[in-house]
């Protein structure tokens, strides 16, 4: 049986009823209880021309801070932060800096309708993605990363939401880091970049992070899911209506999504107004574009991408299938994991769908663990055969099927619905632990595993009826973090002639 908890991962019980306990990310990105944050902060950290926002709501965009933030003095630059709730702001002068944050403490400031928090950066600059960021380069052409992508991202997608900002060129979508595209306008493309950067395509997900490409002009061979250029003269003409004013870019969900999979109709999607970081009247109607789905793309077949993510740069003593499912099973559901034995520290993991490659891939390609890097891409396989089985080091098998287990998150639509993706982060969060456990036991469970001990503890208050506890743990790094949920998410332990297990991480 599976119970689940509003807001958090289900609580899984094992067919005998032994409780599991579950680590994840916190939710913020910033420990709510743990880290005491407080008007001092701002005389610990030498003054910097870039400053940290912090507080910021779910719809901000670049722009909304632009707007709040100007009056301070000229801006060079924005990061935004979204799943943190956070940016930092680059001004001009350092005279600039010191208004805004003097400005925060002695009364609120307001962005996008909600109070935000400044404090001096630690960085005298943000640091550019790209060297064609500066904005007196007059780059046309945008980057754009979609971060959480739990919907299809295509062409039609990304000119829905980026057409009405400036008329589009050509958009060439693909996945090297994640989903990425890049946006050609046929002039500079600031005021997009302003408008849609830290946007939700759709409420709760598919978050924008954009910045300026490399390249100045964008070289599109075909038109299809992947590319388009729509200065061809025989593209369909898109017609366009009315509709009403959501948050989000393109709504709660495609409106062609359902239980059963995407339909085959057209669906309506509210457009943003040319100006999106003006607060406009609650009475202002947003367009809506009406465009006919694909016949053959990834909607239907997922022909153009695969269910396979290939994972190398795995610490071969430490690494096995388990703690890879550990890992990859907070993006998606995993159905089977090989080892490659032809390729020392490299393993094939089969995932329920490919926009659960898609996730694992945006948040975990790239992270250290056990002092090794991993790349995680899209396989050109599209299924994981159970061939040339063989002993790891540590004497596990080098193939795993997962499809029957019940630690996966995603089994059903309702259950998928209640996971809150998240990249790795210092802070887990922890459910599902019988209250007798004590937080020095939990500690010498890290000691005994070998991986690294938390530096702050903290349990919430529970009902004197609940047989479970849940906290929160904080670590000196990400990478720590990481690591104690690779090795002991799922774990189970012996309690008082019990047993209870630990799950995952946000």
């Amino acid at each position: 049986a599976c119970r689940s908890v509003s807001g958090s991962p289900a609580f899984l019980w094992y067919p005998c009823g032994i409780p599991h306990l579950t680590f994840q990310p916190n939710l913020t990105g910033v420990p709510p209880s743990l880290l005491q944050d407080n008007g001092e902060d701002a005389h610990r950290i030498a003054p910097s021309p870039v400053v940290h926002v912090r507080g910021l709501c779910e719809s901000v965009v670049e722009g909304d801070l632009v707007e709040a933030l100007e009056k301070f003095g000229n801006i060079c630059y924005v990061m935004m932060m979204p799943f943190k709730r956070q940016a930092l702001v680059e001004f001009e002068a350092m005279e600039s800096a010191d208004q805004c944050v003097t400005c925060g403490v002695n009364e609120a400031v307001y962005i996008a309708g909600q109070q935000a928090f400044f404090n001096y950066s630690t960085s005298k600059r943000i640091t550019r993605p790209t060297n064609a960021d500066d904005p007196s380069s007059g780059n046309k052409v945008l980057l754009l990363s979609i971060q959480n992508p739990l919907y299809p991202i295509t062409t039609d997608v990304l000119y829905t939401v980026c057409n009405p900002i400036g008329n589009v060129l050509r958009i060439v979508i693909f996945k090297r880091n994640g989903i990425q595209a890049m946006v050609e306008y046929p002039f500079w493309s600031q005021k997009a970049k302003s408008a849609l950067n830290g946007a939700d395509i759709y409420a709760g997900c598919c978050t924008l992070k954009i910045e300026y490409a490399r390249p100045t002009r964008l070289n599109v061979l075909r038109n299809d899911n992947d590319s388009w250029d729509y200065t061809k003269p025989f593209l369909v003409r898109r017609e366009r209506g009315k509709g009403r004013q959501r948050q989000a870019i393109l709504g709660e969900h495609p409106s062609s999504y359902s239980d059963n999979g995407y339909g085959s109709h057209c669906p309506l999607l509210p457009l943003p107004s040319n100006n999106r970081y003006k607060r406009s009247s609650p009475h202002d109607a947003q367009e809506v574009v009406a465009y006919p789905l694909p016949q053959t793309s990834s909607y239907m077949g997922h022909a153009s991408s695969s269910s396979v993510a290939m994972v190398s740069g795995l610490h071969p003593a430490k690494m096995n299938c388990t703690r890879i499912f550990n890992l990859f099973c907070l993006y998606g559901n995993i159905e089977k994991v090989k080892f490659m034995k032809s390729v020392p520290g490299t393993a094939l993991v089969e995932m329920g769908d490919e926009y659960a490659v898609d996730r694992a891939i945006t948040h975990l390609n790239s992270i250290k663990v056990f002092s090794k890097r991993l790349n995680v891409c899209v396989s050109k396989q599209h299924a994981v055969i159970p061939s040339q089985v063989f002993e790891l080091e540590d004497g596990s098998s080098s193939y795993k099927d997962f499809a029957m287990t019940r630690n996966n998150r995603f089994s059903s639509v309702g259950q998928a619905s209640k996971n809150i993706i998240q990249p790795p982060a210092a802070v887990l969060h922890f459910y599902n632990v019988p209250p007798c456990i004590t937080e020095d036991e939990l500690q010498r469970l890290c000691t005994e595993h070998d991986v690294p001990g938390f530096i702050k503890f903290k349990v919430f208050d529970a009902k004197p009826s609940s047989k479970t506890i849940s906290g929160l743990f904080e670590f000196d790094n990400k990478t720590h973090a990481v690591e104690v949920l690779t090795v002991l998410n799922h774990h189970q332990i012996r309690i008082p002639s019990k047993y209870c297990v630990l799950l995952q991480r946000e």
